[in-house]
């Protein structure tokens, strides 16, 4: 490792976190439009929907975990992580546009076309983010200074979602004049072409400067094995699985939220783009914050907070658009550095490793971040869609009393419940900053000699 004490500045901090911008262009999409374009605008069931979301996560199972073994394994003159973002950009954009197609088929003609174009989207992502992720994990070998990269990396990763949440109905209305079905494929068109710009400057402007021991043998079931033995990451896969469940949950709701139940639909944006500014903000204090209270302290803050807030907006009253706002600010705020913080907690587990086992596989220990993600987005997306089902949502017409009451509970109670349960798994995550100092010390020593 050469120059083991580098800082990174301020230009590769912010080319790295741009990676995550063109993700977001993504990532965002699924999260808050894909559920609603698939029930009401393409015209598959809610339960179906719901099924395919975590169907999808099985072969997902298999395939992130692979690609961070395949990662690793890569030997390029630009390293191991970043040539995929080369590689992968253009399909990714190509596969993106085709998941918003509405061909004129049968119902089942369209679940299956949805099944194939989402598992392929899931795919490209994997093997474009799983890379990009584990990135972070050898810019450097200081924790704080993955902590600080990882901080600009979501400011950056929210100024995407900013432009998913506030652009995206304008140009779907833009572009298909009234049509939603026209106007979402042409409006992932113009994302995609951004994500790739992106993704290119990511590529420039990083260099990777962590590599495993030269004298590290390459070995799958010693790198696995080390995983599965790996205590504080297995601990973060549970606190990002729920983490995300509660955001897919939650933000999947908003447009069905304003729709349906404050009849306001062109409200939405507003809403996501007022939560964004919040988590923009709150994402800017983390490396601060972190420093002064510790990685776990603050995470299991954040998340206490964000669930007690997210019980209260239920028994806000429809009439006060106001206090809606206001309290959805405050959990977007208040929530914002869990995401910095479990990346950066993924880079600390990778250096575990190595101090533990003596062996560094950091595509793999980040493909669990990943996975963590899709699984978290299979969780939700799975509830989100069989609770709609449940709760009787027939979409474009009016609900009953009962629909509007599991649409509230799907903005509160229930994806609150994903929040404890992720606030719980942190208790007995083992890496406090104290731990990490010294590990990189050792591992200082190990390397010099």
């Amino acid at each position: 490792m050469n120059n083991h004490m580098h800082k990174l500045s301020i230009k590769e901090k912010i080319g790295y976190g741009l990676g995550d911008t063109a993700s977001n262009l993504y990532f965002q999409m699924y999260v808050n439009f894909l559920l609603f374009f698939y029930t009401d605008i393409f015209g598959i069931p809610a339960a179906a929907a719901g099924t395919l979301f975590m169907v999808s996560r099985f072969w997902d199972a298999v395939n992130d975990p692979m690609m961070g073994v395949i990662a690793d394994r890569t030997n390029t003159k630009w390293g191991k992580f970043r040539p995929y973002l080369l590689w992968m950009m253009f399909p990714m954009a190509v596969i993106g546009v085709l998941m918003f197609v509405t061909p004129d088929l049968s119902i089942t003609g369209k679940i299956i076309y949805a099944y194939i174009t989402y598992i392929l989207m899931m795919m490209a992502y994997t093997a474009i983010n799983i890379p990009y992720s584990a990135l972070m994990g050898v810019l450097s070998p200081l924790s704080l200074e993955r902590t600080s990269a990882s901080t600009y990396r979501f400011v950056l990763a929210f100024v995407g979602t900013f432009i998913v949440q506030g652009a995206t109905l304008p140009l779907v209305n833009f572009f298909g004049k009234g049509n939603q079905a026209v106007g979402f494929p042409f409006t992932m068109g113009v994302f995609g072409i951004l994500a790739m710009i992106m993704f290119y400057i990511t590529f420039k402007s990083t260099t990777e400067r962590v590599a495993p021991s030269p004298k590290q043998k390459t070995s799958l079931k010693n790198d696995l094995n080390d995983l599965m033995g790996n205590k504080p990451w297995m601990i973060l896969l549970v606190m990002g699985i729920f983490t995300l469940g509660y955001v897919i949950i939650r933000m999947g709701t908003v447009l069905y939220y304003f729709k349906y139940y404050l009849g306001n639909e062109v409200l939405a944006s507003a809403f996501f783009m007022a939560g964004t500014i919040g988590v923009i903000a709150g994402t800017t204090s983390t490396q601060y914050l972190s420093k002064l209270l510790g990685k776990k302290k603050l995470y299991l803050i954040a998340m206490g907070l964000s669930s007690v807030l997210t019980i209260i907006f239920y028994h806000i009253p429809k009439e006060n658009i106001t206090l809606i706002f206001i309290v959805h600010i405050l959990i977007s705020l208040v929530m914002a550095p869990q995401a910095p913080l479990i990346w950066a907690m993924y880079a600390d587990t990778a250096d575990y490793s190595e101090w533990k086992n003596g062996r560094r596989a950091t595509g793999l220990v980040f493909s669990a971040a990943t996975f963590s993600q899709k699984f978290g987005m299979a969780i939700g997306g799975g509830l989100a869609g069989w609770l709609l089902a449940m709760f009787n949502f027939e979409p474009n017409a009016v609900q009953s009393p009962q629909t509007i009451t599991g649409i509230k509970l799907m903005m509160s109670y229930i994806p609150a419940v994903a929040t404890i349960i992720a606030t719980i798994a942190a208790i007995f995550y083992p890496l406090d900053d104290q731990t990490m100092a010294k590990i990189e010390t050792e591992l200082a020593q190990r390397n010099q000699e």
